[in-house]
């Protein structure tokens, strides 16, 4: 009753790895029957060949991250095999060739003919196949992976907070895919010291073939009375059978791991990677197939195995460019459109309707004909999960929701290009290319790269269109790297972030007093629209936003105006009373924590006559007003080398002059006054702004 019960709870399974363990010891120390002998070898071979072929099924190398493991395991099995079949061949090898199993006599009478000296060559050039190809060749890609992998590391973690921070992800998917990053490096780690196992089992198998010859010469003569021909041919050919038992799945093991570390991290295992790359291009089939019936022509030639493999390929390479012209013809835009024209002649015209008045979309996405399947759900187009995955990160971080993106196809576009659109108005522009990856250059790379160059359509970075087969190497060059749909993405991410208060229209004012109301509905009734209109909280709140301030805390904001809205009416300063009351959420926003805030000061010889500018209601001096962009300019550059936010800190009478001034040139400065920072932070003036 309990083992089933072991079996169904999963218990099992971790109780695997001690029974290997015994049942390797037991076969180093105990005898065993030929029966059993030629059950372990059977299942030694069967293990090999499972593990080449769940190798060759991954799709990338994490998914097979037990294979170190097995790897040892598998050599040890090999080992404690060859200790367990030289006893019993030593023992009984005098009595013929069956007497270590029928395992080891099919490998040393059928495999090899049962010459010894056929056997001995065949034996040696495995070894050396396992030894010097493979397993060397399989070693030095896992070093080099492995150092490749953790110089990686920091582009991959860069990547990962980049899609965090622009709401394409959630903490468990980094979280999740953190952790890969990790296990990829402890991967390829352990594939380097794994495949040292490999080598020293090569070496082990040539010393045991040598001493069970020299062992089995010795005991045959010596205690057994066989002649010495007799001897060297029975004990060399049960060596040899039971060498080429544990090399053959030595030779498979050694093969999964070449093919484990070797492969290219992609959506394909490895059957599909090759023959979807060596049989797609069928310019090279018919290359290939004119040079082998050129040499099938030659006199002295196979012809019939030449003129047949040619014959062969030419054939595919026609299939496959039919398939071709088949696919281009029925994707092509111009035969739609012709198609579209055609049934809009022969259709008879239907009055106007009010149905055929076409409203502007709040928020828009129009993208050109190549990049249709990545905003379509037939195809699984990824930009449809980024988008709703940005409205909600959006709504989380922010306050508010966006009005839903409508996306639709412009033939009129360039076929890579996309256009975003704020009510009908285009606000951004870019190019995607499907199945190419941008690799952004933050500043820091250590090498260039083979490209289309281009630009970061969010923030203007230098960038490079690169090949799929290029990412890795980007990324160990320092280059973050994205893929067109987190491309497009990111774009919009930045652009809803830069105009969300243009976003907040009256109805979604009102959703949020509606959810509001349902909290604290006293709040509300005695508010909104008794003391405080619709239209003068929406002018608050989009001050709010114009300047990169959330709006979550509306319970906050909305007690700031039911206290002050009585007396005051002027908008600005209202949002100055409700800035107050954020303060201590907008300085954690700026500078996440509790340490020191790093920030710009002004020099005490441009206060007052910014005081007197204010208050007279002059407008500031061009003099003074070139002189405090250029200087602002100049600190924004040392904050930012600093890796600082760049953040301005005033007093507070001068905020919302300067705010004004200067975030229409240097969008990224953050205005703050001293009177919305909590007085548990301590300040330090890393960068100035003098007077003239």
């Amino acid at each position: 009753m309990q083992l089933p019960k072991m079996i169904k709870d999963g218990q099992l399974k971790g109780m695997a790895g001690p029974i290997l363990i015994l049942m390797i010891l037991g076969m180093m120390i105990l005898p065993l029957p030929t029966v059993v002998l030629d059950f372990l070898f059977t299942f030694n071979i069967a293990l090999s060949i499972m593990v080449l072929l769940v190798s060759m099924y991954t799709m990338k190398a994490l998914e097979f991250a037990a294979f170190p493991t097995i790897l040892l395991f598998s050599t040890l099995l090999r080992l404690s095999l060859n200790v367990a079949s030289t006893r019993v061949v030593l023992q009984d090898g005098h009595t013929g060739p069956a007497a270590a199993g029928k395992v080891i006599e099919a490998f040393s009478q059928f495999l090899v003919g049962g010459n010894f000296a056929v056997g001995i060559v065949l034996f040696i050039i495995l070894v050396i196949i396992n030894f010097m190809v493979i397993t060397k060749g399989a070693g030095r890609i896992a070093e080099v992976g492995a150092r490749f992998t953790l110089d990686a590391m920091p582009g991959k973690q860069m990547a990962i907070d980049a899609d965090l921070n622009a709401g394409l992800i959630g903490e468990d998917v980094a979280r999740k895919r953190r952790a890969e990053v990790s296990q990829e490096a402890d991967f390829y780690g352990s594939m380097d010291g794994a495949s040292k196992f490999v080598r020293g089992d090569a070496i082990a198998g040539l010393m045991i073939m040598a001493i069970n010859i020299v062992g089995g010469l010795i005991v045959g003569v010596a205690q057994h009375d066989m002649a010495v021909a007799d001897a060297a041919k029975t004990y060399t050919l049960l060596t040899i059978g039971d060498g080429l038992v544990a090399q053959i799945p030595a030779l498979i093991i050694s093969t999964a791991a070449g093919v484990i570390v070797s492969r290219v991290t992609t959506d394909e295992n490895v059957g599909e990677q090759m023959m979807g790359q060596l049989f797609s291009n069928p310019q090279v089939l018919y290359l290939t197939a004119g040079i082998i019936g050129l040499m099938g022509l030659i006199p002295g030639m196979p012809h019939f195995s030449f003129l047949a493999i040619a014959a062969g390929l030419a054939y595919i390479g026609n299939g496959l460019t039919k398939k071709a012209k088949k696919k281009a013809s029925e994707q092509s835009p111009d035969a739609a459109a012709n198609a579209a024209a055609t049934a809009n002649a022969t259709a008879e015209p239907e009055e106007a309707t009010w149905d055929d008045v076409v409203l502007t979309d709040p928020l828009g996405l129009e993208v050109g004909y190549r990049l249709i399947s990545m905003v379509d759900r037939t195809q699984n187009g990824e930009l449809l999960g980024r988008i709703k995955s940005i409205r909600k990160k959006f709504a989380q971080d922010i306050g508010f929701l966006v009005p839903v993106v409508h996306i639709r196809d412009n033939l009129e576009l360039k076929p890579s290009d996309y256009v975003i659109t704020l009510k009908g108005v285009e606000i951004g522009r870019g190019e995607a290319f499907p199945g190419q990856w941008m690799a952004i250059n933050p500043g820091q790379v250590s090498s260039s790269l083979p490209g289309t160059p281009t630009t970061d359509p969010a923030f203007g970075l230098p960038a490079i269109w690169i090949d799929s087969k290029l990412r890795e190497q980007a990324q160990i060059y320092g280059y973050t790297v994205v893929d067109a749909s987190t491309v497009i993405a990111t774009h919009l991410n930045h652009l809803v972030h830069t105009h969300g208060s243009e976003l907040l229209g009256r109805q979604e004012v009102q959703k949020l007093v509606d959810r509001i109301a349902k909290d604290a509905p006293k709040l509300i009734e005695d508010l909104v629209p008794k003391v405080l209109s619709l239209t003068t909280l929406q002018k608050v709140l989009q001050n709010l936003l114009d300047e990169s301030v959330s709006i979550r805390d509306m319970h906050t904001i909305l007690e700031v105006l039911a206290e002050h809205s009585p007396t005051i009416t002027d908008i600005n300063e209202l949002t100055s009373h409700v800035r107050l009351a954020l303060g201590r959420a907008i300085t954690q926003q700026l500078f996440p924590g509790g340490g020191e805030l790093h920030v710009i000061g002004l020099d005490g010889t441009i206060s007052p006559m910014l005081l007197q500018a204010l208050s007279t209601g002059s407008a500031l001096e061009p003099g003074l007003a070139d002189n405090l962009l250029s200087q602002t300019q100049v600190a924004i550059t040392r904050q930012q080398q600093l890796g600082y936010p760049a953040v301005l800190v005033v007093q507070h009478p001068l905020r919302v002059l300067l705010s004004r001034f200067l975030r229409r040139s240097l969008p990224q400065l953050k205005v703050l006054s001293h009177a919305e920072i909590p007085d548990s932070r301590q300040i330090k003036i890393t960068a100035s702004i003098g007077g003239r």
